[in-house]
């Protein structure tokens, strides 16, 4: 069939953040609290959080992946090959477009991208670590969204859109944080997809108690995005030894095995607290979080209106679809999310340059050849482009 002959608007592209991203704006006295460098005695460099070394990650990306070098483990992994393995044999410097905005404008113009969403890669797994220190997290956070304005743009020449980093922990910082945002012309917000953890314990994520934050997201039309990040999940007593987040350690464990967990009570939550009744015009885009928990999710809500019916003003399946956005892994079935979601609702990204995802952008078609070319244009460009667009402009 023939393809789309347009630009792509990728809807999760990331960068790796420079060496001073989480130390250049925190303040002297709070560092401790937030993250320093530790050099080990072997001359290893890794990031300290909270206090705690975190050894999992590797900081200095020096050497990095090659973007796209798991793709086969993900293909089925036909040769039977470890992560790591495959890791091992891609490592290469790290190139200047991965951490440089105008280097990258360059490749996107050769990888055929017209604009991209931009996403963290360290960031989005640091509010774990910083959950029980809320005066930390918005800390660390604020400096974050400083670097990330002076290092890559919210609006870089209309091509790249760097999603500033929301958590509602407090929700009082959180809408100082949205108003910053909007007067930098930031187009998108990031946060994970996880209960939210206040001073005073865990909270649903469309309590009322967050309502002056999704009340300005709702008046500014501005899209939130729900990336996947680093939430732990209770294991229930079950062991979890040597688990791995992208469940490709040397043993699987209960709380990774299902990645989907995250994102479906995340988005089951919002329209459980009716959050979508209260604030009509917000729009939420899961990325990078796979559509495996699309179809139980809609049965689920079908099922709940079904035995409480006085509970819902609207069909909690009607209001789902309005208001949310699918971004699936390249590997899934996306002809079955058009199915669930509708061509108007489903968003493509490439996980670019990450070692996930795909090695060059384009390389989607190879996934989508029995999609027609007007539906391609949807989920390729028009659906983000749509997003990327505050209500109202």
């Amino acid at each position: 069939m023939q393809h789309y002959q347009g630009r792509l608007f990728d809807a999760d592209n990331h960068y790796y953040e420079s060496r001073d991203a989480f130390t250049r704006h925190v303040p002297k006295n709070m560092q401790p609290r937030c993250v320093q460098w530790v050099t080990m005695a072997d001359g290893r460099e890794y990031h300290s959080i909270a206090g705690k070394i975190d050894r999992f990650t590797n900081p200095t990306f020096n050497p990095i992946s090659k973007p796209g070098v798991l793709r086969e483990l993900f293909r089925g992994n036909p040769n039977a090959t470890t992560s790591a393995e495959l890791i091992r044999s891609s490592l290469e410097p790290m190139p200047p477009e991965y951490m440089d905005r105008e280097t990258r404008i360059s490749r996107m113009d050769e990888q055929g991208l017209q604009a991209a969403w931009l996403f963290p890669t360290l960031a989005i797994l640091y509010e774990e670590l910083l959950k029980n220190d809320v005066d930390a997290l918005c800390s660390l956070y604020s400096a974050f969204n400083q670097w990330l304005d002076e290092d890559w743009g919210c609006n870089y020449q209309n091509r790249l859109f760097a999603a500033p980093y929301i958590s509602l922990a407090d929700v009082d910082w959180a809408c100082a944080e949205l108003d910053k945002a909007l007067k930098k012309d930031a187009r998108v917000l990031v946060m994970r997809p996880s209960a939210v953890y206040t001073r005073n314990g865990p909270r649903n994520p469309g309590a009322k108690e967050f309502d002056a934050f999704w009340s300005r997201v709702n008046e500014a039309g501005i899209t939130v995005v729900a990336h996947i990040g680093a939430t732990r999940h209770d294991s229930n007593g079950y062991d979890v030894k040597n688990q791995d987040v992208l469940s490709m350690g040397p043993r699987p464990s209960v709380t990774n095995f299902h990645r989907a967990r995250n994102i479906n009570d995340f988005l089951a939550s919002l329209v459980f607290d009716r959050l979508f009744e209260r604030f009509p015009n917000l729009r939420i885009a899961s990325v990078e979080n796979g559509s495996e928990f699309l179809g139980d999710l809609l049965s689920a809500f079908a099922h709940s209106k079904e035995r409480t019916p006085s509970f819902y003003t609207d069909d909690p399946v009607d209001s789902f679809k309005e208001h949310v956005w699918i971004n699936p892994f390249w590997e899934d079935d996306i002809e079955d999310i058009i199915a669930h979601m509708g061509e108007e609702r489903v968003i493509v990204g490439s996980d670019w340059p990450h070692m996930e995802g795909l090695e060059h952008p384009r390389d989607i078609f190879e996934e989508i050849d029995n999609i027609h070319p007007s539906v391609q244009a949807k989920i390729l460009h028009d659906n983000t482009a749509s997003l990327n667009q505050r209500l109202g402009d």
